[in-house]
This record gives structure tokens, C-alpha cells and sequence, in this order.
């Protein structure tokens, strides 16, 4: 029988000794400060060590990480469609991935919320930088999910975990959650994967459709007002224009951190109408390409569930040179929109040397981050 050590979250009897790591980390005193600002180090460390098992980390640490995110740079954080899904159920999460931690961690919270367990949440192996890093995701249900190789690693890795998704949906009767494409969406234009759907798909190779429907997919939505680390991925994206993107050391690091301290503003999050088994033969009615086809009916889900802000439509009219939004913003929060995208361009005209067309070229990145929500919901309607 196929074992999963290699991929998993942390079993129980590993939480304690985690913990313990956890609490001897050179970043624990910074961490506990942000969570809890109110105790004494000693308070939260104790706290800490009480959890022995993963559902007391997530109740009494985890919980209180998403109350603080919410609390400190969220000033309206928004859910609909829970009564979509069943408390007694389990499911195949499938989201759109706009930041590292804040898509994954903010739904947990709302699953508590709401009475539903917590799901497993995927976790790239590039992610894995540092052991207190590791020690808090795979104590937080976080499971493994290998990036790159050749083809035949690749597909060996992915047959591993789309067995394992399928375990653990069937066998552990937990969630997952899975991000719809590999790392985030740069530009705002949200797609899932075709090789995502394959993927999903390989764990039963007898019936493709029957294979993908007894996942119980459902397409997760979240919208930010403000695009956490908006700047970061305007200039990895125009780097990338001419050449291959290298990170430098700890940028993940940095962009989880940006991400969790950025004002965002408002934050939404939709649970989107579960994919059935009858809505995958429908789209087998246009051509036989299931798993594009299956992928283009989780983006219209994700695209019909938007929760437009104004400068998502701000940025849309600039764009097209037009008012058509007009009614959507006031001048003010377009004022607001225009100096906090100029100030982000000019610190990088500053530091990167991003001048004359490179200036424009990202400030059009930016606006295009913005607004491409904008398009996608107008091809859905």
C-alpha cells in the first residue's frame, strides 16, 4: 500500500516535539508579539506547549494568527456561500492564489466560524526554507507538494499526489485546499490549470469523469481590495520580460511577511457551487477536452463570485480611457488609487532605476493587476 511520509502534515505524536522547536526559534519572540500582543513571552510560550495535537495548535495559535491578520489590515472581511457546502462532507477546494498564506490560512477561519474542519492545505516544497517554517505549516495541516524535475519526476510526483488527495478526501474524510494554478496569479487573471485537473484525475484511471466528481471540487473565490504584495509582482512581472526571473534569498519570506502586514482593506471570500458530476458532462457537450473543460467551468465559478472593489474599476477605465465605471468610485478613492500605484512606481524608479518606458511599463503591470478581475467577470456575463 502507497505511504504518504513524505508529503504529509505533522501525525500527532510529532506536534509536541514541534512545538518545542517552535519555542526555541529565533523568530518565536517576534511571532508571539504580532499574535498575542497582550501576554508576556512565558504566557505565550506555555500556551504554545500546551498544544499536543494538531486541532489545539490551529484553536489556540492558528485561530488567533487569522483574528490578528483581520484585526490589524483587514477593515471588512466578508464570506458567502457556506451553506453551499456540508459540515459532514468532505471536499476538494479549489481557489483562485493572489498571496502565499492569506488565501489558504483566512479560509480556515472561516471553516471554524462556520462549524466545518479544518482543511489540508498544499504547500510548495519551495516554501519549506526554514524548519520554523516548516515546524508551524505541517503542524498546521500543511502537506508537501513538489515543484519541477524532469518529466518523468514530474509525473511520478504527480501520480503520488493525486493519490494522496484522494486518500485523503475518501480515507482520512478531511478537505484539501489547492491553489488553481502553481504559484500565485501575477497579474490579477485568474486560471486554472489544465494539468491541475489531469492531476486531480490520475488517482482513478478507469472513468476520468466519475474519477474527478468523487473529489467533490468546489471553487473558492477571495478578493482583495488592496492586491497584497502588488508592487512585488508588478516588478517580478516585468522582469520576467526579458529575463528569466531569479529570486533572491528569503524573498518568499518577505512576500508572506508583505502579504500579512499590507493594508488590504476589504477581503471577500465566496464558496462557489460544487462542480457535480452532471455539471463535468455538460461540458463534455462543446469537445472532448475534459480537463480544459472542467478548468474553464471552475474559472466562470471564480469569475461570477468576484466581489468587485473600486479600484478594480478604477483601474479598468484608465486602462480603456473611458467612464464607464464612473458610478463605481468616487473621485476620492480614485485620488487614493492613483498615489498609492505612483508611490509604489516611484520607489522602484528609485531603487531599480525603473525609469521612462520602464516607468510606464510598470505602472501598466499595476493597473492591469487591477483590472483584469474586471475582464473576467465581463466575459462570464
Amino acid at each position: 500500500m502507497e505511504t504518504f511520509e513524505d508529503i504529509q502534515p505533522y501525525l500527532a505524536s510529532e506536534i509536541p516535539l514541534a512545538m518545542q522547536r517552535i519555542a526555541k526559534s529565533e523568530y518565536f519572540e517576534q511571532i508571539a508579539n504580532y499574535i498575542f500582543p497582550q501576554k508576556t513571552i512565558q504566557e505565550i510560550k506555555d500556551l504554545l506547549l500546551s498544544c499536543d495535537t494538531v486541532e489545539k495548535f490551529q484553536k489556540k495559535i492558528m485561530y488567533y494568527v487569522n483574528k490578528q491578520i483581520i484585526n490589524k489590515s483587514i477593515s471588512d472581511f466578508s464570506v458567502s456561500g457556506i451553506d453551499r457546502i456540508n459540515p459532514q462532507q468532505t471536499y476538494l477546494f479549489v481557489s483562485n492564489h493572489r498571496d502565499i498564506m492569506l488565501d489558504a490560512s483566512l479560509l480556515q477561519k472561516v471553516l471554524v466560524d462556520y462549524g466545518h474542519n479544518t482543511s489540508q492545505i498544499s504547500f510548495g516544497a519551495n516554501l519549506m526554507c526554514h524548519p520554523t517554517i516548516i515546524d508551524i505549516g505541517k503542524s498546521n495541516k500543511m502537506y508537501r507538494v513538489e515543484r519541477g524535475g524532469n518529466i518523468k519526476e514530474f509525473y511520478k510526483s504527480s501520480l503520488h499526489l493525486s493519490n494522496y488527495i484522494r486518500y485523503v478526501i475518501k480515507d482520512k474524510q478531511e478537505s484539501i485546499w489547492i491553489a488553481q494554478r502553481n504559484g500565485r496569479t501575477k497579474d490579477g487573471d485568474d486560471k486554472t490549470e489544465q494539468g491541475l485537473i489531469k492531476m486531480f484525475a490520475m488517482s482513478r484511471k478507469d472513468d476520468d469523469i466519475l474519477s474527478l466528481s468523487e473529489l467533490n471540487i468546489v471553487p473558492i473565490c477571495v478578493s482583495y481590495e488592496w492586491e497584497p504584495c502588488d508592487i512585488l509582482k508588478a516588478k517580478e512581472l516585468y522582469i520576467s520580460q526579458f529575463q528569466k526571473y531569479e529570486k533572491k534569498k528569503d524573498e518568499d519570506i518577505d512576500s508572506i511577511l508583505t502579504g500579512v502586514l499590507q493594508y488590504k482593506a476589504r477581503v471577500h471570500f465566496e464558496i462557489c457551487e460544487p462542480i457535480t458530476k452532471e455539471a463535468i458532462i455538460k461540458t463534455q457537450s462543446k469537445d472532448n477536452s475534459l480537463y480544459k473543460n472542467v478548468a474553464e467551468l471552475i474559472d466562470k465559478r471564480i469569475y461570477s463570485a468576484y466581489r468587485l472593489f473600486p479600484n478594480n474599476y478604477i483601474a479598468y477605465d484608465i486602462l480603456h480611457l473611458s467612464s464607464e465605471y464612473q458610478n463605481y468610485y468616487t473621485q476620492e478613492e480614485k485620488q487614493r488609487f492613483l498615489e498609492h500605484i505612483s508611490v509604489a512606481c516611484d520607489k522602484e524608479k528609485e531603487e531599480q532605476n525603473f525609469t521612462g518606458n520602464k516607468h510606464k511599463t510598470l505602472l501598466q503591470i499595476l493597473l492591469d493587476i487591477y483590472a483584469n478581475p474586471v475582464i473576467n467577470k465581463r466575459k462570464v456575463k
